[in-house]
């Protein structure tokens, strides 16, 4: 008889090509995404005379690096406009297809990717950003690499990696009111510890995981990495089914149905062992938020900032007065009621339709006390919102309604938080200048943003519902 597998483990086996006896494995990869800054990646192809192996595997999307303003002008910083022509030309020479600037179905790639129905159940799914891991909502292992190994699956479609952990983290019960999916992740980095899954891929299982939407699964799944996860992933059921039915990149017909026969059977096996596992009560999560330079600093938005002193650890204990000191925070302060200075609502984590309702429902016939700056995660994302009429309730808020891309998550287009200015951020990092130099960031989800947007101070949102 077969031993019982996890959901992990039923995708390493059907993608090992070959095992050598150190325990790295050959894996074929059946969705390699690249962006801007692949073009180291397709230099070192270029230079060996190669050409990209498998073309139709590959899907090259502008996103890192492009103007979120007066996009028709293009990129103005030189070098952006470079790495962003060179994407084209790279893609072109290659035939891999474009979603560039001028694409209607441009946006972030961990956004594009699933709304075009290009991530899968039980697919191996690569890109060069750490945020891979949002596509193992879908049952797929998926996860980030770097610029070596980029051109490595450029030229051959595969990749050596080593058999990771595995780790189950069970969230049972329901959320309560106001209670989100990013509440949810940053309870779990909290306590784990933002190294607390290195070296695994982790599965999110319950019953509070099993009742999220598609779009609240990529938040989870997404922010894996930031507890230190190699890929999180969650078993497909019919809500993902039902996501991805009729999709562009979806099979379709009788292709459709032998998919979904398979897919049916990614689950882990009710005995299958993990290396770990972890459980939460969901009942126990409340609105949640950062208070200092690691998304492991994150508490209930009732809460204070932490005493230092009071951790017995001495090398904890200086993080977190290294913490305090940038933050320019002091122990037993109320989190509720820290005046922000901006708002921003984007990113690969909640830039989503769902997300962006989410923050609209708490604008809605408000005005914003701060600048507030709200970019969606793609362009079709956009085109829906304004169907919808999200858009005219950003403006009339006074918030700035801005073209797809991943801006302030990582400012690398130029978009940022002056250094020293507070931040209420719907991104999944806090890290120091994260947001540009000298920024100061808390992490919250869209509607928490919304709140604070309202009040400019951070705000328990279930106190505006």
């Amino acid at each position: 008889m077969t031993a019982p597998t996890t959901l992990f483990e039923k995708i390493w086996r059907q993608h090992r090509i070959v095992e050598r006896d150190d325990g790295q494995a050959l894996l074929w990869i059946d969705r390699h995404l690249c962006h801007e800054g692949s073009f180291h990646a397709f230099d070192k192809l270029a230079r060996s005379g190669r050409k990209v192996r498998r073309p139709d595997l590959t899907f090259a999307i502008a996103d890192h690096y492009v103007p979120t303003r007066d996009r028709a002008a293009g990129a103005r910083d030189p070098e952006i406009a470079t790495m962003i022509r060179l994407l084209g030309e790279n893609a072109a020479a290659n035939r891999v297809r474009l979603f560039g600037l001028d694409d209607p179905d441009q946006g972030i790639v961990h956004v594009v990717a699933p709304e075009l129905g290009l991530t899968q159940p039980g697919a191996t799914l690569v890109c060069g950003d750490s945020h891979t891991s949002t596509h193992g909502a879908f049952g797929a292992l998926a996860f980030g690499i770097g610029a070596s190994e980029v051109a490595h699956v450029l030229a051959t479609q595969s990749l050596w990696q080593k058999r990771p952990r595995t780790l189950r983290i069970a969230v049972d019960g329901r959320l309560g009111a106001h209670v989100t999916a990013k509440d949810l992740i940053l309870a779990v980095i909290a306590r784990i510890g933002a190294d607390g899954a290195a070296g695994h891929v982790v599965e999110y299982a319950g019953e509070a995981v099993r009742a999220l939407s598609m779009e609240a699964r990529m938040t989870v799944c997404n922010m894996t990495i930031e507890a230190g996860g190699r890929a999180g992933m969650i078993a497909p059921d019919d809500t993902t089914l039902n996501w991805l039915h009729g999709r562009r990149y979806a099979p379709k017909g009788a292709d459709w149905d032998a998919a979904v026969a398979d897919w049916r059977g990614l689950a882990s096996d009710p005995e299958a062992a993990f290396d770990r596992e972890v459980a939460l009560d969901a009942a126990g999560i409340a609105p949640t938020v950062t208070w200092g330079t690691s998304p492991e600093h994150a508490l209930p938005v009732t809460a204070t900032v932490p005493d230092p002193s009071n951790e017995p650890d001495s090398g904890r204990r200086a993080a977190l007065e290294a913490a305090l000191s940038y933050m320019e925070l002091t122990p037993g302060t109320p989190l509720v009621g820290i005046a922000v200075d901006q708002v921003f609502i984007g990113s690969c984590t909640n830039a989503r339709l769902d997300d962006l309702r989410a923050a609209a429902a708490v604008l809605k016939d408000r005005r914003a006390a701060v600048p507030v700056m709200v970019v969606p995660g793609s362009s079709a994302v956009k085109r829906a919102a304004e169907v919808e009429g999200l858009d005219r309730v950003f403006r009339d808020a006074g918030a700035e309604w801005l073209e797809s891309g991943c801006s302030m998550c990582a400012a690398t287009n130029g978009d940022m938080v002056a250094p020293g200015k507070r931040c209420a951020s719907t991104t999944n990092r806090n890290f120091r200048g994260r947001q540009g130099p000298g920024s100061r960031t808390h992490l919250m989800s869209p509607a928490m943003a919304a709140a604070a947007a309202v009040t400019g101070r951070i705000t328990d949102v279930r106190e505006l519902a």
